[in-house]
């Protein structure tokens, strides 16, 4: 008797601490390569004077180590600890685990495209293309009455605005320059307003420093309490096309603490805490084959359309670095946040099944 009590103790205490995913954070990080994210730092190229920034010192002290596991821990040292005891990171290829994406072009807009809508449309094929003819998995879910106007976006690159069709969609969309708060901005958006204003601005109007991106989209998350947020960061990519390594090192290497700072500021509000799934990922990769392609990034260089996915939080279990040979693609990514909250994703184009394995 004492035993079935104790069974049904632990059954009842099991209903109680299940949680449900209630909000979804998706962060990007733009060309951010998987032979870093699962390899570290790469020293090759760290020894290239062509791409060290005269500082190779500095990079083989901060992020070098015989040892591929201590250097990726080395370089993002959330993703390896949290991310990986928590979570699910696919994309290592030395393993066989394999994640690409299926657009042909593996460029930004094509690949951020084929994340929010699930669709490797081949007419997508340029980064000054339209506002886009699709529905994103965020307009979808837009739509749904327990999630509407609890949407919002914050890009460093001024694309975002038309790869997330603000203005069909109606969610608020805050790219590159674009100021917090609308009228009536609080004190730190202000301040965050001013700042971004009187920036130096090495991309022009094109793109703004991910340190404004990411304070823009935390104060979000403490004034607004979006259910589904999405924060798209740009350096990592800007510094590799041109061919500054410690730069876009040190660039990735903020985005894990960035991560880090999100995930605590959620496991300590009462709205997202334990309620709240994170995703992480990119929009393509870059060629490896030769060293000196590390930089670029299009349907001519080799290993481009290579990329990796990373999720954690309620409901996913912690099956950590994925080591088994398999394949999934960019285009599963919308389909996967969609199920995460609950929904499938309908639209009138094609939309690519979810990632079974990060939902069983």
């Amino acid at each position: 008797m004492k035993k079935h009590l104790l069974l049904l103790l632990c059954f009842i205490g099991s209903i109680v601490n299940a949680q449900q995913v209630e909000n979804v954070i998706v962060i990007t990080t733009d060309g951010l390569r998987w032979q870093e994210l699962f390899q570290g730092m790469d020293a090759e190229i760290a020894n290239n004077k062509n791409y060290n920034e005269g500082d190779s010192t500095y990079i083989f002290k901060k992020y070098w180590s015989e040892s591929s596991v201590e250097r990726r821990e080395k370089l993002m040292p959330f993703t390896w600890s949290v991310f990986a005891s928590k979570g699910q990171l696919y994309g290592n290829r030395k393993m066989g685990n394999l994640v690409n994406t299926a657009n042909p072009h593996w460029f930004s807009y094509p690949g951020y495209s084929e994340i929010m809508t699930g669709y490797p449309d081949p007419a997508i094929n340029s980064n000054s293309y339209e506002p886009n003819p699709h529905v994103t998995v965020l307009e979808f879910l837009n739509q749904q009455p327990k999630l509407k106007g609890k949407i919002a976006a914050f890009g460093a690159w001024e694309a975002f605005g038309r790869i997330l069709n603000e203005k069909r969609s109606g969610i608020p969309v805050v790219s590159a320059f674009d100021q917090l708060g609308g009228d009536n901005p609080s004190a730190s958006q202000k301040l965050i307003n001013d700042m971004l204003a009187d920036s130096y601005k090495p991309w022009h109007g094109a793109e703004c420093f991910d340190i404004f991106t990411h304070y823009g989209a935390l104060e979000e998350l403490k004034i607004n309490k979006p259910k589904v947020l999405y924060i798209a960061y740009g350096e990592t990519d800007e510094w590799a096309h041109a061919g500054k390594y410690r730069s876009y090192l040190e660039a990735a290497h903020q985005v894990d603490a960035w991560i880090k700072q999100i995930w605590e500021y959620v496991q300590n509000d009462p709205q997202y805490k334990n309620k709240t799934a994170l995703v992480f990922t990119t929009d393509h990769g870059r060629g490896d084959l030769i060293k000196g392609q590390w930089t670029s990034h299009d349907s001519s260089i080799k290993g481009a359309s290579e990329i990796w996915f990373a999720a954690m939080g309620p409901n996913i279990k912690p099956k950590g670095e994925i080591k088994t040979e398999g394949q999934i693609y960019q285009k599963q990514f919308a389909q996967t946040i969609a199920k995460l909250l609950g929904y499938t994703y309908k639209a009138e184009h094609p939309i690519a099944n979810e990632i079974t394995e990060v939902l069983k």
